[in-house]
């Protein structure tokens, strides 16, 4: 008994109270930047499933709309002249799907995926560095 009573009251009482704290603190900070990452890829899962349906819906009315739009340009043009209009529409055409092709691949590269995870947890090591000093 006598030893009981020693035990939950010595110093090392003390120390196990402030290790138990930092493991619950660190765990509890783990657990927050987990669930945040969490929630930043269901945003980003659900924005780039919407952002993937709007381009096909947008690619394909577009595809039928040159489609009509080349033959009325063809059908409007004098027949000595057509293959000239073809050449030009198609030259315009690839023209215009390496400028798109070039920009979305610059938008691309701009990634904001788990920015907010990327920014706490960068401020969770700035303030472990402060701690240390």
């Amino acid at each position: 008994m006598m030893s009981d009573s020693q035990q939950s009251h010595g110093p090392g009482k003390g120390v196990f109270n402030i290790g138990q704290r930092i493991v619950t603190t660190l765990v509890s900070m783990v657990e927050t930047r987990v669930r945040l990452a969490i929630v930043e890829l269901e945003e980003e899962k659900a924005n780039l499933i919407q952002m993937l349906m709007m381009v096909g819906l947008t690619m394909l009315f577009t595809a039928f709309g040159l489609m009509s739009l080349m033959v009325l340009i063809i059908w409007a043009v004098d027949a000595q002249y057509r293959l000239m209009a073809i050449a030009i529409t198609t030259a315009v055409l690839f023209a215009l799907a390496l400028i798109f092709g070039l920009w979305t691949l610059y938008k691309s590269r701009q990634s904001t995926l788990l920015r907010h995870t990327r920014k706490e947890l960068d401020t969770d090591r700035k303030l472990l560095e402060e701690h240390r000093s």
